[in-house]
């Protein structure tokens, strides 16, 4: 109850900041008014049957259903809206084509060193029931060693599982290559990726891929929580992980939540219009935003620059500087960021990703993790760097590891 009652008091507080800057995009996101007026009908008056039963409503639940779904393939290169899955995160999407592939099998299963926990914990818990795992390394940047990818790959390989993009640092694998890799050594290996980072920031094309199966998130392109997708290859197989009476999608039990699903589709047609404008605006508020901040003293970027970068990721880590109370200290100005990975915040671990890129412990525990979008604006970053010097050198005056 005390806790609840700072939380007030910081709430309280902040009605008086000079303006807030949203940049936690990474843990979750503001749903944008045009996304939310698409939605609203489905939850009222359009559409709100069951989309398996044969009357009116659920003819239409099923039609927009089918839209939203051949509407995103269509936008990642599918070939029918059948080869998409909808589920109710990327946890759970990155869970069933884990789960689901792996099935009754046993063997190897590889991922990259730096692959977010939605993936690595999946694996962990087949690795204690018997399976081998092979964390394939990455460099300094966060990129994969296509040579151990391939030396990890081998005949009794079932599935690799790894992501376009990474969460945290923004390294914009070769994803391409990192297919091609796998299905030169076995061609019989089931290839999964994670591309919610990826979605309406970089150009991919599953078909080009030759990819097995993708997730999407419906969050990461300023959608509405709680629905993502799963898309299957025609021809692959994958196993339910959940069992109860089976709907319109075969993999997925249940009735759809086609509110949210509308929301995926807007927020999905919201970020591909316009893409490359989008997309080079992004850029340049990254930028703008990285530049600045590595213009305080002892300060390390974290992951690669550039067009190896994704658009929208800066994660930068603060020198004598404990992130979690820089995060707390910045919120006080209106500026919301996060320290590290979101599934680690609230551990007095440091990220799995900036150890495996080499980054030492009190780097590691200095980083803040931000995201632009394009509904930002220049003076939203000009407000957030004027705001980030004086927290960092507070927070530093108050360091055990400050320099003397």
């Amino acid at each position: 109850m005390e806790h609840l009652n700072d939380v007030r008091s910081l709430i309280k507080y902040h009605g008086q900041v000079e303006k807030e800057v949203y940049l936690d995009l990474e843990n979750s996101t503001p749903l944008p008014d045009e996304v939310l007026q698409e939605m609203l009908p489905y939850f009222t008056s359009k559409a709100y049957g069951n989309p398996t039963v044969t009357h009116k409503q659920g003819w239409e639940a099923y039609e927009t259903i089918m839209d939203a779904a051949s509407f995103i393939s269509r936008l990642i290169g599918g070939s029918s809206g059948e080869e998409l899955c909808f589920t109710s995160g990327e946890a759970e999407a990155n869970s069933l084509a884990i789960f689901g592939t792996v099935g009754k099998k046993n063997g190897r299963i590889v991922v990259s060193a730096i692959d977010p926990l939605n993936i690595l914990l999946p694996v962990e818990k087949l690795e204690k029931k018997g399976f081998e795992v092979v964390r394939v390394p990455v460099d300094s940047e966060g990129f994969i060693n296509l040579e151990a990818l391939a030396e990890a790959v081998n005949r009794d390989t079932v599935l690799v599982s790894t992501s376009i993009v990474n969460n945290e640092i923004g390294t914009i694998q070769p994803f391409r290559e990192i297919v091609k890799t796998v299905k030169e050594v076995n061609p019989d290996v089931t290839v999964h990726m994670d591309a919610s980072d990826a979605y309406g920031r970089i150009s991919f094309n599953v078909k080009d891929m030759n990819v097995d199966l993708l997730s999407l998130s419906s969050y990461k392109v300023m959608g509405p929580r709680g629905v993502a997708a799963l898309y299957v290859k025609s021809g692959v197989e994958v196993e339910r992980i959940i069992e109860g009476p089976i709907g319109t999608q075969p993999l997925w039990p249940g009735v759809e939540n086609t509110p949210l699903i509308v929301g995926f589709k807007k927020a999905s047609e919201l970020a591909f219009k316009d893409f490359e404008a989008n997309v080079s605006r992004m850029r340049r508020l990254r930028d703008m935003l990285m530049n600045g901040l590595l213009n305080i003293e002892d300060t390390l970027l974290n992951g690669p620059v550039g067009e190896k970068r994704a658009p929208d990721n800066v994660n930068i880590s603060f020198l004598h500087c404990e992130g979690e109370a820089l995060t707390i200290e910045l919120s006080f100005k209106g500026v919301y960021v996060s320290s590290g990975s979101a599934c680690t915040r609230r551990m007095l671990q440091p990220s799995h990703v900036l150890t495996a890129i080499g980054r030492k412990y009190e780097a590691a525990h200095g980083s803040i993790l931000m995201k632009v979008s394009r509904y930002h604006s220049f003076e939203d970053i000009e407000y957030v760097l004027k705001s980030f010097r004086p927290s960092v050198e507070r927070i530093r005056a108050m360091s055990p590891t400050r320099r003397i």
